[in-house]
């Protein structure tokens, strides 16, 4: 019995998983909206895109079958995940959603992403795309722009057809 309860503290500690924090409430972005990111990220077919937090995965479908881009998403919410990852698998899409972290994800060949996370989440983040990110990437931030970067463009939508404005900014790095 000593060797069982011993096994299973030992199994616990090897075992811990790692915390991941949430860096925004989970708020789909509006249809017309997803559609002006990636118009004013200038996506083009083939190349590469990746949403962060990507939700219900509305970004990376639209990005892979309006634009012809191959979209990745990368979203820690299980139900989330398992929800956009089915869409995307359904479809048949050159799309691929990601379970875990995005803090544990290459974007080094990352030709566009898209952000739509709190202001406190965005200063997190930057350091791994500047690390990370090619010459000429761009990203595109939904409401929050990233503290520390000058944008390149901000584009300004007074009413999403729900009444509500939203704020666009482009970077590119």
């Amino acid at each position: 019995m000593k060797y069982l309860l011993l096994l299973l503290c030992c199994s616990g500690l090897l075992a811990q998983e790692k915390k991941v924090e949430k860096l925004a409430p989970y708020l789909p972005t509006p249809l017309t909206i997803v559609d002006k990111m990636l118009r004013l990220a200038n996506l083009k077919p083939k190349e590469i895109m990746w949403d962060l937090g990507s939700g219900d995965g509305r970004i990376v479908i639209m990005a892979a079958e309006k634009f012809g881009a191959y979209a990745n998403g990368v979203e820690y919410d299980f139900d989330l995940f398992h929800q956009s990852d089915a869409k995307v698998r359904n479809m048949n899409l050159n799309a691929h959603i990601v379970l875990g972290d995005i803090f544990d994800q290459d974007y080094s060949k990352a030709d566009v992403v898209t952000v739509y996370l709190l202001p406190s989440s965005n200063i997190k983040v930057r350091p791994l795309l500047e690390k990370q990110l090619k010459k000429g990437a761009r990203v595109v931030c939904h409401d929050f722009p990233i503290d520390g970067w000058t944008p390149t463009k901000i584009e300004t939508i007074d009413d999403d057809g729900e009444g509500r404005s939203h704020t666009l900014y482009l970077y590119v790095r």
